[in-house]
């Protein structure tokens, strides 16, 4: 049995999902969703993007909750989704979603990060033609680095914004409550805004929560942790399951 004792702050869907995970792997986890989906209203801007999908040589996909949402515009307006188009995902779970629907879609092998999107040889293949032209779909200011990235290489890029994350209402101390109470030693934050919201949520009790490990998905969170003042940071280089169990077998436990 391991002796971590994690906090999971995921979707509820999703923490029940990884918790299940952990489990079977030894690892004690306690959950407290620190980000709710909230669909966005359909806009005639979002509607004309999906009517014009087959002038995109790449669509990239950067979330579940972005695969799924995309997938029932798909059903909506492309009974038919336009052949050929090449279709990426920043991790394997995302990918999984939009390759049992049938597209065809690439992600990379190891690492799921925009870096390591940005870095895979399809990508540039796809993109390799006169004029390109991408469609990035996500949430609410998610993932700017790849589409700055993209456009800095001459890559026309639009970007479809489905939902918004949102920080369910808790009372004021349910935070710290539950990490003391279940004795909690590591805390994962699985985006920029997971981040976010856990500071935002502990208040006062934020100096006592830097001493705790704190998982994070990528170099860009961690920075952002570091200018918070979390202390023992460790990058999983990916925010699915498998990278968090990696990086969680590969951390030296703390002592009890």
């Amino acid at each position: 049995m391991s002796g971590w004792r994690l906090l999971l702050t995921r979707p509820a869907e999703e923490c029940a999902a990884l918790a299940a995970t952990l489990a079977d792997a030894g690892i004690h986890s306690t959950s407290l969703p620190l980000l709710a989906i909230e669909p966005l209203p359909e806009t005639a801007e979002q509607r004309a993007m999906i009517l014009e999908l087959d002038r995109y040589c790449a669509v990239v996909v950067v979330s579940k909750p972005a695969a799924r949402l995309a997938l029932e515009l798909l059903d909506r307006y492309w009974p038919q989704p336009p052949f050929g188009q090449c279709w990426f995902s920043v991790g394997a779970a995302t990918g999984a979603i939009l390759d049992d629907y049938g597209l065809d879609v690439s992600w990379p092998s190891s690492g799921d990060d925009s870096e390591a999107l940005l870095a895979l040889p399809r990508l540039s293949e796809a993109l390799a033609r006169p004029d390109p032209k991408a469609l990035i779909v996500r949430g609410e200011g998610g993932r700017e680095l790849i589409a700055e990235t993209l456009r800095a290489q001459g890559v026309q890029v639009d970007t479809l914004e489905l939902y918004r994350r949102v920080l369910p209402q808790y009372p004021p101390r349910a935070l710290i409550d539950i990490v003391q109470a279940e004795r909690l030693n590591g805390l994962v934050v699985s985006s920029g805004q997971g981040l976010q919201s856990l500071h935002e949520l502990a208040g006062d009790a934020w100096p006592e929560l830097v001493e705790l490990r704190l998982f994070v998905p990528s170099p860009r969170v961690a920075e952002m942790a570091r200018q918070l003042g979390a202390r023992q940071i460790v990058d999983c280089r990916g925010a699915g399951t498998a990278a968090l169990l990696a990086a969680v077998r590969n951390t030296p436990q703390p002592a009890s």
